[in-house]
């Protein structure tokens, strides 16, 4: 395959003649749900990941930034060592191969989710609003969010109509609710798939580069109730009183648990259809398929939040009686 990779092929160019590495291994390492891609490249000089971002498609500019950022501030990210901007290289520090996901059992989920928390309460006390020119998880931007529901699920995946009064009484919910929490720095994909296990046991932080300026339960919603593993109810209310006090200490937060268990219910209904969305657009658009397998976990969440409130009784109804009917028998037809 790296032999018809004429992108591959510049990398190794790069590589060799102007980093001056002698290669002795260069292998994929990893893909996303972006147009980025990750190469592990052994040398006689150590062991590097190489990001791949075609400049047409993907900019490096908000990696790079947002990478300064963290590291000045002490969060555990990938270094970059080199850059090759024109073209869309960065030479990475490599945290290894093993994600928390490949990781995970029912015997270390504990330590694991501990730790994460811990990794995630850190990056959201210690990088200062204030200077850090993060953009702002607005109205604007969590209503295009939820869009991407409604126009690559519901309307292309399913081929179905939502009354726009239904639309935008979920709309007003979900966006009052995440405005009204207080502020912290917003990771935006904290998941068992961008932490990684080092050598070390300590927790890698990749992927961050979307970071903004937003409600503090975002990042613990993507965590304990993640799109790709999920755990019974009292867990994630042990983990989520773990990091509820622990904000309560930080005085980042002055609310009872019941709001608090309210932010993070209907934030996580908001990046869960955001993800069933952009799930759908991977299998459409990008022939990412296999991303339909995610689909029914991430459904399963919003089918329960929806039943737990009763104002989302009205998007609730439609949910059951038109959306996972459709969905049923399009994904059968699909896969």
């Amino acid at each position: 395959m790296l032999n018809t990779d004429t992108r591959a092929k510049s990398i190794i160019h790069w590589l060799s003649h102007t980093l001056k590495l002698e290669i002795k291994q260069f292998e994929a390492a990893s893909s996303d749900a972006s147009f980025r891609r990750y190469f592990r490249v052994i040398h006689s000089k150590g062991q590097h990941i190489v990001m791949d971002a075609p400049p047409e498609k993907e900019d490096t500019e908000p990696f790079i930034r947002t990478a300064q950022l963290f590291k000045k501030y002490g969060v555990n990210v990938p270094e970059i060592y080199q850059q090759e901007l024109e073209q869309g290289f960065l030479l990475l520090e490599d945290f290894g191969s093993e994600c928390f996901l490949d990781k995970l059992t029912t015997n270390n989920a504990s330590n694991l989710y501990v730790n994460a928390i811990n990794r995630l309460c850190e990056l959201q006390t210690a990088i200062p609003l204030t200077d850090c020119q993060l953009p702002h998880y607005d109205e604007t931007l969590l209503t295009n969010e939820i869009m991407i529901f409604y126009q690559w699920f519901v309307e292309k995946f399913l081929q179905q109509n939502m009354p726009n009064t239904i639309k935008e009484s979920l709309n007003q919910q979900l966006i009052s609710s995440a405005l009204e929490q207080p502020k912290v720095c917003v990771h935006r994909d904290f998941h068992s798939r961008n932490l990684m296990v080092t050598a070390d046991e300590s927790l890698g932080i990749i992927d961050f580069q979307d970071a903004v300026i937003g409600a503090i339960t975002y990042d613990l919603v993507s965590l304990l109730r993640d799109c790709y593993v999920d755990w019974p109810e009292h867990q994630i209310n042990q983990w989520k009183k773990l990091y509820f006090d622990k904000m309560i200490e930080h005085k980042l937060i002055n609310v009872d648990i019941e709001t608090f268990d309210c932010w993070f219910d209907l934030m996580g209904l908001q990046r869960h259809l955001k993800a069933i969305g952009i799930f759908a657009r991977l299998h459409l658009r990008d022939n990412k398929s296999n991303y339909l397998d995610d689909i029914p976990r991430t459904l399963n969440y919003v089918t329960q939040i929806c039943a737990k409130y009763p104002e989302l009784n009205e998007f609730n109804d439609f949910l059951t009686h038109t959306l996972l009917p459709a969905y049923k028998k399009t994904y059968k037809n699909k896969r």
